[in-house]
């Protein structure tokens, strides 16, 4: 009788590890079925920048947007409040590269400079398109202890639309003047003469140049399908686009806290939207028209 108990146990044990091998066994057929599915369905089939595809053919390039995409997809929660932020700094850029004829693409790039906020680097580039303060005098924005028009999005986009139409201009290619936004319109033209090509894909440029295309088409990919990369946010939870009226002041402002208080808002909410005002007053000693947003809900 003990003996029949011993075989039963024995015989369920065996039983019983059969069936969590199984089990086991399915489960890891499952995933690697997922992940073959996944790695097939995340990459995709053609991309283009601005029009100008990229040759995914090649074993370096399709491995240097594999990389980017990897990377930017599994960077979640940075990706994520990217797509948030989209919602309402698109809506700024777009119409001014559409008016200045500058593929819509671009705004891409200024996703990859700043993640859509006022950054300051460690260079002294600022803004969501990352002027350095000679190139952004050079391109129009005022710049100085009161006002950085760098910050300001509309006046820094159309800073960047001029640079970029001067740079495809040089280059006949969008492509290699996105490239120049970050290796400078000198310094990729001497690598062109040179190396002797003139593709992009083609260069050997630097590292942080080199990464610069693939990073914009890589969050280009994710930010257009963003439920193919596990990002499943509703409409809902995009950061809106806040209603605002525009007040035209071409007299000094001595107290911008004061003025906030007058728009009937406080200094805090002034200074979020309008962040080109860098000190507490505005000395305005030429007349110079300044348009101040001031909002008129979400606060």
């Amino acid at each position: 009788m003990e003996w029949v108990k011993k075989t039963g146990i024995i015989a369920s044990v065996v039983l019983m590890s059969g069936m969590l091998i199984h089990a086991v066994s399915d489960d890891v057929s499952k995933e690697k079925e997922q992940q073959s599915t996944a790695g097939n369905y995340y990459f995709p089939e053609k991309i283009d920048f601005a029009g100008e595809p990229a040759p995914l053919k090649v074993a370096d390039v399709r491995e240097r947007l594999d990389r980017e995409l990897l990377v930017n997809a599994n960077l979640h929660a940075t990706t994520q409040i990217i797509i948030k932020r989209a919602n309402r700094a698109f809506t700024v850029i777009e119409p001014i590269l559409k008016k200045n004829g500058v593929p819509d693409d671009f705004k891409y790039l200024a996703v990859i400079e700043s993640g859509l906020v006022n950054a300051v680097s460690p260079a002294g580039a600022r803004g969501v398109w990352q002027f350095m303060p000679e190139t952004g005098k050079e391109y129009g924005m005022e710049i100085n202890d009161e006002v950085d028009e760098r910050y300001n999005l509309e006046k820094s986009t159309e800073a960047a639309c001029k640079y970029l139409k001067n740079a495809k201009e040089k280059f006949g290619s969008w492509t290699l003047a996105a490239a120049s936004y970050n290796g400078g319109v000198a310094g990729v033209n001497r690598q062109i003469s040179f190396q002797g090509v003139d593709n992009y894909y083609d260069l050997l440029l630097t590292e942080e140049t080199s990464r610069y295309v693939f990073r914009i088409l890589a969050l280009k990919q994710i930010m257009e399908n963003p439920l193919k990369y596990g990002f499943n946010l509703l409409p809902a939870d995009s950061y809106p686009v806040l209603p605002a009226k525009k007040v035209v002041t071409n007299t000094s402002v001595p107290d911008l806290a004061v003025f906030a208080k007058e728009q009937g808002i406080n200094y805090k909410i002034l200074k979020i939207h309008n962040p080109w005002l860098r000190d507490r007053k505005l000395t305005n000693s030429t007349g110079k028209e300044y348009v101040i947003e001031i909002p008129l809900s979400g606060y």
